[in-house]
């Protein structure tokens, strides 16, 4: 389904009982962002905001997309499955085997449907272009700023539009935008990012690079923007086969060898300068839940900026999990099985991106095993899939398992584990935001194999754990003091093997001492896995124990394994230069400020959002590591 503009689709999420409209004022600084996060973290109130006193001439949107049902109607499907069956059923027509003429010319409507999907380009100016500031001003656009150490007011949602010196072919991506003045922002695009190779061509040239940023339109437009596709295919041919109608773009006014849809709410023209000096931008609260930290980016100028008559400006936020991009990084998931499927692992069944892994950190997926050593094959094929690169830890298993049932799911995994042969570290290129890795950007990964064992890979006969009733989480706690709390539910009530432990690290190799202790208990036998977080989580708290163990661990550094017991620990712990020999500053965790709460908790009763919701910061702020972005000397 393809929406005309970002109004349509609010009418649409209206219409659906998913948007809620704010007509109080609400600074864009700090508050819509505490809003918006106590909202995406209620399952129950969970809506798509408008805010339509900004302080600005334009109204927010926020939260649109903050929801299966919400990213349903964004796409236009009932179902995201959807899109993958139809990917799927495409390519299978395309590729399969055609014998005979009339089954070739049976195929001229599956090509005529490509063709009716591509970007064109229109004459004269487009909707986008019906206002042109008379100097442009990006203060005068409701730009939040999302938390209290964030460097200032970042632009979450641009889709962001560059070209290849050389070919001329297009790039669409999404990297935020810090807001340094009315006409300059940087550009926040990693090494790995195609809008970096495109920079580094330019800075080869000699040239300034022309750049447009798109804000609003079709939703759609957004997602195509963040999604992984291969290098060298346009964002807009995927746009347009989401939508069923193709995506018509005009000329930039100041910068027209670039091209921006036309239905856009929004479009800032400008250009980067690679002679130009860097700039120190960030540190930003970003979708890990910690502050990412602050680097050298290039500036982006800005020479004309130009909007829709009535133009809506599209925000998101990002930090501690659940938040919108959760949804965003689901419908990759299930619209990006299907070529995984068919062009790179055949043998996938299925693949699941659970939320506390913020998407690369923790992937899942079933496999169609058929020989031995096809787990191992899975996780070479996966790590070296595109963006797949960057996942830190992958659980294998089978095809008949429900992947998104997790207490069946951990308990199969586990029956079929021996820590000792099953679970494998590598490294390689990790995400540029990961913080545990020791150098940036390079790091350790894991692979837990929890399929059916095949005979060729069992060294020894693996049996189901049975729970021992001796095993006490009191009995621990008074014999180790630097316990602080410990989650042995698992193994006692489901026959699950796994426990947490949160522990106070007070000298160097204290979690492996700890772990080579703790594994001497007899009530500890059959336990095949240990996961450490520090002290101020709370290990009762899984969802916030993994999500902390899988932003914390290096996987190659940071395990250690009982031999006797077969009990493999992984330290999730902070890691620092004192204890760990850790020589890169550590972020801090996200979370608002009291004056913040405080303001929105004053103001709730007028905001039409019901009955108060409790800030989930309240939450966190107890495990913040001070006050600052970082700790900057590791200490």
């Amino acid at each position: 389904m393809a929406y005309k503009s970002l109004a349509t689709f609010i009418d649409k999420l209206e219409a659906a009982g998913e948007l809620v409209r704010i007509k109080t004022f609400v600074d864009p600084v700090l508050e819509i962002a505490e809003i918006t996060d106590r909202v995406s973290k209620t399952p129950d109130r969970n809506k798509a905001l408008l805010f339509e006193n900004t302080g600005t001439d334009y109204p927010l949107l926020i939260n649109g997309m903050g929801s299966e049902k919400r990213m349903c109607i964004a796409l236009g499907v009932d179902n995201l499955d959807e899109v993958a069956n139809e990917i799927e059923d495409l390519f299978l027509k395309l590729t399969g085997p055609k014998n005979g003429l009339l089954e070739k010319l049976a195929m001229l409507p599956q090509l005529g449907k490509f063709a009716s999907w591509m970007p064109k380009v229109v004459s004269g100016r487009g909707a986008c272009q019906e206002v042109v500031m008379n100097e442009p001003n990006l203060d005068k656009l409701p730009i939040l700023k999302c938390w209290p150490k964030d460097g200032g007011r970042f632009i979450t949602l641009p889709s962001i539009h560059t070209k290849d010196p050389n070919n001329n072919i297009r790039n669409i991506g999404m990297y935020r935008m810090q807001v340094f003045t009315p006409t300059m922002t940087g550009m926040h695009w990693h090494k790995h990012k195609v809008s970096a190779k495109h920079f580094t061509e330019y800075k080869k040239l000699g040239k300034k690079m022309p750049v447009a940023v798109a804000i609003g339109g079709d939703p759609v437009y957004t997602y195509s923007a963040t999604a992984p596709l291969p290098e060298n295919v346009d964002e807009y041919m995927l746009a347009g086969f989401l939508r069923k109608k193709r995506v018509e773009l005009v000329k930039c006014i100041t910068q027209p060898e670039i091209e921006v849809p036309a239905d856009a709410d929004f479009i800032i023209e400008g250009y980067v300068d690679p002679e130009e000096e860097l700039i120190w931008e960030g540190p930003f609260g970003d979708h890990t839940g910690y502050y990412s930290l602050p680097d050298w980016y290039p500036r982006f100028h800005v020479t004309a900026i130009t909007h829709k008559k009535e133009a809506v400006y599209p925000a998101t936020i990002v930090g501690i999990p659940p938040q919108e991009d959760a949804w965003l990084g689901k419908a990759t998931e299930r619209i990006f099985l299907a070529p995984i499927k068919m062009t790179m692992v055949p043998e996938i069944e299925d693949m699941n991106m659970p939320v506390e892994g913020v998407f690369h950190n923790l992937v899942i997926t079933s496999i169609d095993k058929e020989y031995a050593g096809q787990g191992q094959k899975v996780m070479n094929a996966m790590w070296g899939a595109g963006q797949m690169m960057f996942n830190k830890i992958l659980a294998i298993t089978d095809k008949q398992i429900d992947i998104n049932d997790y207490e069946t799911l951990t308990k199969y995994v586990f029956d079929n584990l021996n820590p000792a042969t099953d679970i494998y570290f590598s490294q390689g290129p990790m995400d540029v935001l990961d913080h545990s890795c020791s150098k940036l950007g390079f790091g350790g990964k894991m692979c837990i194999d929890g399929t059916r064992k095949q005979e060729e890979e069992i060294s020894e006969p693996l049996t189901p754990y049975v729970p021992n009733s001796n095993l006490s989480a009191s009995n621990i706690l008074q014999a180790f003091s630097e316990i602080k709390s410990i989650n042995v539910n698992l193994a006692l009530k489901k026959s699950i093997p796994v426990v947490f432990v949160s522990v106070q690290k007070e000298r160097k190799g204290h979690v492996k001492e700890l772990h080579q202790k703790l594994c001497a208990l007899p009530e500890m036998k059959g336990i095949k896995m240990v996961l450490y977080v520090e002290h101020t989580v709370n290990a009762e708290d899984i969802a916030d124990t993994l999500w902390r163990l899988c932003n914390n661990l290096d996987p190659k550094r940071d395990h250690f394994y009982n031999d006797e017991q077969n009990i493999i620990g992984l330290d999730g712990t902070r890691k620092t230069k004192e204890l760990d020999g850790f020589e890169r500053p550590w972020p801090n965790i996200i979370a608002a400020d009291n004056a913040t709460i405080k303001s929105v908790d004053e103001k709730w009763k007028d905001l039409n959002l019901g009955k108060l919701i409790v800030s989930p910061s309240l939450k966190y702020q107890p495990q913040m590591y001070g006050e600052e972005a970082a700790i900057e000397d590791g200490l």
